[in-house]
């Protein structure tokens, strides 16, 4: 019996030091997993549907000194046009709550303008990713103090560069009115520079600062340029991955308008920002970790 259970015991030990280098490459194998996948939601031209919810919160608006609040739904949907190429749509759906900004002028809730992208880019590219094709603005806004009343195109381009552990990149566009009912003429410009840096399991630090133009207005008042950054994590609900980024509060910017987001307001004001967001993404193939705003 004690031969037996000698022999039992070395035979359970063995087994253990056989499968513990497995466990440890499984575990380290799922931190590489969870990493790559954070930098796929973080390429705006991934091979990866994913619909993130944006919360911005913009106070001290108007002399009333009211907090504007806008969620945007980003649904981003990529199509395989073959081997060599993808077409990846990126739509910002503004879902606008504006209270009285000043005296004389109502409070609104409900949809703003819709802005549909559409993304060209190079199937397979790695390291350096880029993407270019037509961006529009829609007139959807269901209250003239939630859009800008016009419909309005221009080019978008995206360029970045993934080299672990950073993902560095810039989407940019410029979109002008060619018709509609408002008496206002839009020329705007968006530039959206990011820096990522990933840490394992997920884990990264953030800064993506949303930097507008409106040219129409006063040369002093063009220039929205906000600062700052946060932290996010890629966790899992069953085999659903979510991102849930925190990023900081931003700078204070001042605008006579903010583009795609509220009609223009009775003078230029100052709109600290504050962003938190959730992305939810599925994969559109089966190894999306090990593939390519």
């Amino acid at each position: 019996m004690r031969k037996n259970g000698l022999v039992a015991f070395f035979v359970l030990a063995a087994v253990a030091i056989m499968f513990c280098p497995l466990r440890v490459l499984a575990e380290s194998d799922q931190k590489e997993a969870e990493t790559n996948l954070a930098e796929q939601t973080q390429n705006p031209v991934a091979k990866l549907i994913s619909v993130p919810f944006q919360n911005n919160f913009n106070f001290g608006i108007g002399p009333n000194n009211v907090t504007q609040w806008v969620l945007n739904v980003q649904p981003v949907i990529p199509i395989s046009l073959g081997p060599d190429w993808n077409l990846i749509t990126r739509t910002i759906i503004p879902i606008i709550n504006q209270p009285s900004p000043a005296p004389g002028i109502h409070s609104a809730f409900g949809l703003g303008d819709i802005n549909p992208t559409l993304f060209l880019s190079p199937a397979g590219s790695s390291e350096f990713i880029w993407g270019v094709g037509p961006t529009f603005t829609l007139p959807t806004a269901t209250d003239s103090m939630l859009g800008s009343g016009k419909w309005s195109a221009g080019p978008a381009a995206v360029a970045l560069t993934m080299q672990q552990p950073w993902v560095v990149g810039v989407p940019a566009n410029t979109q002008w009115s060619f018709a509609g009912w408002s008496d206002k003429y839009v020329t705007q410009t968006l530039v959206q520079p990011f820096v990522n840096y990933n840490f394992e399991k997920g884990l990264y630090l953030v800064s993506s600062p949303i930097i507008t133009c409106n040219w129409e207005a006063d040369g002093g008042n063009r220039w929205t340029v906000p600062l700052g950054g946060g932290v996010g994590k890629i966790f899992h609900v069953g085999k659903l991955p979510i991102n849930n980024p925190t990023p900081g509060v931003l700078q204070r910017g001042h605008t006579g308008q903010r583009p795609g987001l509220a009609a223009p307001l009775p003078s230029p004001v100052a709109v600290p920002e504050v962003i938190i967001g959730l992305i939810c993404c599925r994969e559109t193939h089966e190894n999306v970790t090990q593939a390519a705003f």
